[in-house]
């Protein structure tokens, strides 16, 4: 049986590796279905662990899949993902690394997400003869873009044989060190829709002779904060944002446009209420564009399901996380789950398995107000890393390391 915390300490150990596997993906950041300097970057650095039992693929162009396979006899496959694609944001930190591409920015933390699972990776290479089964590192494009990289990876087989499964997220919410888990639903449903309200256009002076589009698009804006307030449960109220309302490129005092689109997206945690807010959307805006004499398009994308974590597993998280980092405290119970999405939804319909928050904010890291994930000044405690590349090889370690492989 391996020693466990002999595997916790390299971990620690390998800190500034980890740093710096970071920093180098930080400062060169690719969008969604374009990771392939990305991709080519973990490539060398897991070749450079000198792993013969490490084997390597590429389901997809812009995706890495690394099979680690155990001198210890049989077992099952556990797999480990990380996402490695970054925002269109233009980064405004003051780091020496910050992002060498404009408007491109780790600004969701995959760069940390990455980076842990290297060092994951590193460490269990060290100890491949001691290792019943095999460790599949999901090194996963495009978690940002919906449809997103790991439905696509499932098709491709990448769950294939695959017994459970974790992943991770950065949280700047919660302290470095810690991590926090839940059973059951963990994140959102998240839809997205794009709505074009078109008048007849003019000048401003004559709005008699026109249809005016700019209010009849607020007017539906107003109306379907409606739908959440009156027309749903509110045990199961889902959120309806609409952040983006442009009417095109021709801007004027005095212009009245042609057409306005609104951009929104629905967030909810139950099926029928996801259904009923699309229905209820277009005939909200049906109705009150017909009685302006305006008209509407509407394009309505289901995006991401919920994640939706296997208590058992979960369970174990709980306990070989509590052990990695050192005590009870260092596990929090979340009380509900989020009305963010993600995509590793997509891997919980090939096998079960857990989704975790990790910790990486403090005063230390930052200097102002803690900002939030996909904010252009997110900024992570660097003493975060080593905690997520301990929790992923603690979850490697109960199931093909000790001996308890159910």
């Amino acid at each position: 049986m391996a020693d466990f915390d002999k595997l916790m300490a390299e971990c620690s150990a390998a800190k500034d590796a980890i740093i710096g596997w970071r920093r180098h993906l930080h400062a060169h950041p690719e969008l969604s279905f374009e990771e392939h300097e990305t991709v080519a970057y973990i490539r060398s650095v897991l070749e450079g662990f000198g792993c013969a039992a490490l084997s390597m693929s590429n389901p997809v162009p812009t995706a890495l899949v690394a099979d680690l396979v155990g001198g210890a006899g049989a077992g099952p496959i556990i797999a480990l993902r990380a996402d490695i694609d970054a925002l269109p944001l233009h980064e405004e930190t003051d780091v020496p690394f910050k992002s060498q591409r404009a408007n491109v920015m780790h600004a969701c933390g995959h760069d940390t997400h990455t980076a842990m699972l290297l060092g994951a990776a590193k460490v269990l290479c060290a100890h491949a003869a001691e290792i019943s089964g095999t460790v599949r590192f999901v090194f996963q494009h495009a978690e940002e873009l919906p449809p997103g990289g790991a439905v696509e990876l499932v098709k491709l087989g990448v769950m294939e044989g695959v017994k459970y499964i974790l992943g991770m997220h950065m949280a700047p919410n919660l302290p470095a060190g810690c991590v926090s888990v839940k059973s059951g639903p963990f994140t959102s449903m998240t839809d997205s829709f794009t709505i074009w309200v078109r008048g007849r256009g003019g000048h401003a002076s004559t709005p008699q002779l026109l249809v005016d589009p700019v209010p009849i698009a607020a007017e539906v804006v107003t109306a379907l904060q409606t739908i959440v307030a009156r027309k749903v449960d509110p045990k199961v109220a889902p959120v309806v944002s609409i952040p983006t309302m442009t009417t095109g490129p021709n801007e004027s005092h005095n212009v009245i446009p042609d057409e306005v689109k609104l951009m929104g997206t629905v967030r909810s945690q139950d099926v029928g209420v996801r259904k009923a807010v699309h229905d209820s959307i277009e005939a909200v805006v049906k109705g009150i564009t017909a009685a302006h004499g305006a008209e509407y398009k509407m394009e309505y994308l289901y995006g991401y399901d919920m994640v939706v974590n296997d208590p058992a597993v979960t369970d174990v998280v709980r306990k070989v996380a509590r052990r990695a980092l050192g005590s009870a405290e260092s596990v929090i119970e979340m009380p509900h789950a989020v009305y963010g999405g993600e995509d590793f939804s997509g891997y919980l319909t090939a096998a079960p398995g857990c989704f975790l928050w990790c910790g990486c904010g403090d005063m230390s890291c930052l200097t102002g107000p803690v900002e939030g994930l996909h904010t252009c000044r997110f900024k992570v405690n660097e003493d975060a890393l080593t905690c997520g590349s301990r929790v992923h090889t603690a979850f490697v370690y109960h199931y093909l390391m000790s001996g308890a492989s159910s």
